[in-house]
């Protein structure tokens, strides 16, 4: 890891959490340091406000702050940010994320055909892949002593985080157990109005109008599904007890939206490998508590044989990937973009079961898609090229975040370097 100090606007590199070019801390001189420094890591720039008393703030803050400098003094237009890479790359992120979800229903009603419904034993495997893809990276990175340090200062926080998670995930599946399919899909709305209250009076994000309009069409879209399926008896019938159903999906809901906007806020401050690593090792004891609990008289009952574990391998790796994907589209963009972007889930479960299952599709689909796409689009539609990788909660020059891949810090690095470049070429013209 390059050790220079900055001089003269150059910017030395280092490796940030995802592998991304960012200016290295000069706490950093020596390699792994041993201790936390009050809560930095590797691919944290210091804050001003941390600053030894008599100091100068650290250099990267300058650096930072002729970058956003720079990204913001340009002249925009409403359609700015559709010219740069990182839209369509946001756009694209949250397709995949969505078919992620997706994969993982098919797989689930495979399973679920076979006669095993075995819902919290089955995510405990995505828990432990992450666990074992993430976690050797944070101790390669920080060391033993330094990760366990971390363990102890923010593991509750990490705890909190993979419980909000967990249990979001399992009362969202009871939900459908006991009431009917549009009933269980109307209550996820709830969890995009917990992202918008909780972003709005925790995080301090102010929205926009185009980005009100662009949910308020996501859910209209949204909207156009549900009545398909209403229009063509495919809501489910009615549930075993719609009360109950209707309270746990109101309650998994209400989880979702707090463990997304509690990731954003993680993401954006520590590094990717770290969250995910942590996610992963409470994730496993959570679920795996909750499987042996709950769980464990589907588990003699289930069918085990090769295809059942064909699917589980298939849900696993749908699902640790939307895992390991999901903590870019909450830097790149928002929680409530994030959430607004799986609504399309159910289009994609339809085109999949058209081919899989023999499902036929309402004129309403594709409708209802393009209308999800144009509130997507009309997110973004402030004219800012930074969208919302700009987080209110990091400070003004993001100095309390992490630089890394997707980041409004990351961004203003690059785009200091790329001056300091050009003038310094200049300068030998």
């Amino acid at each position: 890891m390059s050790t220079e100090r900055i001089q003269e606007g150059f910017v030395p590199k280092s490796q940030d959490d995802c592998g991304a070019d960012i200016p290295s801390s000069p706490a950093d001189h020596g390699g792994r340091r041993g201790d936390d420094d009050a809560g930095k890591f590797d691919g944290v720039l210091t804050s001003a406000s941390e600053s030894p008393v008599g100091q100068a703030p650290p250099p990267e803050t300058a650096t930072v702050a002729v970058g956003l400098q720079q990204l913001e003094a340009r002249n925009v237009h409403w359609y700015s940010y559709f010219t740069t890479v990182d839209f369509w790359l946001v756009l694209a992120l949250g397709q995949v994320l969505s078919l992620c979800i997706t994969a993982t229903n098919t797989f689930s009603s495979f399973l679920s055909q076979w006669g095993t419904n075995i819902p919290a034993f089955q995510t405990l495997f995505n828990y432990v892949l992450l666990s074992l893809v993430y976690l050797p990276v944070c101790l390669y990175r920080y060391g033993p002593r330094r990760l366990l340090r971390i363990l102890w200062r923010d593991g509750w926080k990490y705890f909190i985080l993979s419980f909000l998670d967990v249990e979001g995930n399992y009362f969202t599946v009871l939900a459908y157990r006991y009431t009917n399919l549009l009933s269980a899909q109307l209550l996820n709305f709830w969890s995009i109005v917990c992202v918008v209250l909780l972003s709005f009076s925790l995080l301090r994000v102010r929205y926009k109008p185009f980005q009100i309009l662009g949910i308020l069409v996501c859910c209209g879209g949204m909207g156009l599904l549900l009545a398909s399926d209403h229009m063509t008896g495919s809501n489910g019938g009615p549930g075993v007890d719609m009360l109950k159903g209707d309270l746990f999906g109101l309650l998994g809901a209400t989880l979702y939206g707090l463990s997304n906007v509690f990731e954003e806020w993680f993401v954006s401050r520590r590094p990717l490998y770290e969250v995910l690593s942590f996610m992963g090792v409470f994730g496993v004891c959570i679920n795996g508590v909750q499987a042996a609990i709950f769980d464990r008289h589907s588990f003699r009952g289930a069918t085990w044989n090769g295809p059942v574990g064909g699917y589980l391998v298939g849900y696993t790796l749908a699902l640790a990937l939307f895992y390991s994907l999901a903590p870019l589209i909450l830097r790149m963009a928002s929680a409530a973009f994030f959430d607004i972007s799986l609504l399309t889930a159910n289009f994609w479960g339809v085109i999949i079961g058209i081919h899989v299952f023999g499902y036929t599709i309402h004129y309403l689909y594709p409708i209802a898609f393009v209308l999800i796409i144009v509130g997507l689009v009309a997110y973004f539609l402030a004219g800012s090229l930074l969208g919302d990788s700009k987080k209110p909660w990091l400070g003004d020059n993001q100095e309390e975040g992490v630089a890394g891949i997707g980041t409004a810090k990351l961004k203003a690095i690059n785009m200091a370097r790329k001056k300091a470049l050009l003038e310094a070429e200049q300068g030998r013209v």
